[in-house]
């Protein structure tokens, strides 16, 4: 490939940030050479831009590793091993954590948490990049080595005073986990965990792919299934109090299961579309095509399973091996049933629920790129 054809951060400005794409996950930033050359830097808005475009060595690192560029897709599926329609798996299944504290503290079953404590206590990873909820609509990335710490951060039992706080004005659940990645070479550890959106883990394989240092660090990746992030401002904020008749000062928990559902300060149950509050949603969400994250090493989520159980895919080799060490060591107990025939109907529900929100993230991405969806 000829130095015309490598393309840099200009392209990454033009085909991305541009049109509206842009998810803000820093990995550009973090992580491209030009980032040691001071040539990259975030904005306060959380996007990235020049500080000074000479000292940028033009090697295209950024441009590759970006999640909106589909450059690596082809490499990524068979390094990996990807199948239609969610990628390849070893395992389908509803489990839960047997720890009571951490199923109080988590949204659905508490698998993750449990996974990542059994994982650091018997030292097969050194820490974890988890996002930590600060509020229903807050979410800040943090690196943790102590299982304890783990339970804090998944918790919904966050300081009241930051209920809703702003930050620069915005709110947001997307919390930028792969900025945390460049710390962790500086913290002398050599094995630590991931927990991360589709776009998230799809941008970290690919700098794995392209051996982009400290990537190698991260030997296991635990991921998210997604429909959307949320991202707005105050006034936003107020249109959609309208729109929903719902104070969101008084939300307590929110979750993402076949719906939007808000747990409000009293108990009440509020189920919404995503057609409801897509308004909020972060523009990048609507061009990402991955729902299932389908380059984990285990993905999880509510969707399919019953309340206080999480859906759990176990993709890949280092996955499976810590699956069923935490199964054993009875961190974690998967659901029970009466008979082989029902787990068999059980599994296919799942596997249907999440081929059809996987296809339907596909179309709205496909439409999206077409310039039918508006973001």
């Amino acid at each position: 490939m000829s130095d015309e054809e490598i393309k840099s951060f200009k392209d990454l400005i033009t085909e991305v940030q541009e049109k509206g794409i842009c998810g803000k996950c820093g990995g550009c930033v973090s992580f491209c050479s030009a980032e040691e050359l001071n040539a990259l830097a975030i904005a306060e808005d959380g996007s990235p831009r020049f500080i000074d475009e000479e000292r940028c060595l033009k090697c295209g690192i950024c441009y590759l590793i970006c999640p909106q560029i589909k450059a690596l897709n082809n490499e990524l599926k068979e390094q990996l091993g990807w199948k239609a329609p969610i990628g390849s798996y070893r395992k389908l299944t509803s489990a839960r954590t047997t720890d009571r504290e951490v199923r109080n503290a988590c949204t659905d079953g508490g698998v993750v948490t449990s996974l990542l404590i059994y994982a650091l206590n018997k030292n097969l990873i050194q820490g974890a990049i988890v996002s930590k909820k600060i509020g229903p609509f807050l979410r800040q990335p943090m690196l943790v080595t102590q299982p304890g710490e783990l339970i804090d951060a998944a918790g919904s039992h966050f300081d009241k005073t930051l209920h809703l706080e702003e930050i620069g004005g915005k709110y947001s659940t997307y919390s930028p986990v792969i900025r945390e990645i460049e710390s962790i070479g500086t913290d002398f550890l050599k094995s630590v965990a991931l927990v991360g959106t589709p776009c998230q883990i799809y941008s970290l394989r690919k700098m794995q792919l392209l051996n982009v240092i400290p990537a190698d660090i991260i030997t296991l990746t635990i991921g998210l299934f997604c429909m959307e992030n949320f991202s707005f401002d105050e006034n936003a904020r107020i249109k959609l109090e309208k729109k929903l008749k719902i104070e969101l000062k008084n939300v307590k928990k929110l979750n993402i299961k076949d719906d939007v559902i808000v747990t409000l300060e009293k108990g009440e149950i509020v189920h919404l579309p995503f057609e409801a509050v897509d308004e909020i949603a972060r523009p990048a969400c609507f061009a990402c095509p991955d729902f299932a994250n389908d380059f984990a090493d285990i993905s999880v989520g509510g969707l399919g399973s019953p309340d206080g159980y999480t859906t759990t895919v176990v993709r890949s080799s280092i996955g499976e091996k810590i699956y069923n060490g935490a199964r054993q060591k009875k961190y974690i107990e998967e659901l029970s049933y009466r008979n082989k025939e029902d787990l068999s109907i059980h599994k296919t529900e799942i596997m249907a629920k999440i081929v059809s929100f996987s296809r339907r993230k596909k179309e709205r991405a496909k439409r999206r790129k077409k310039g039918t969806v508006n973001a």
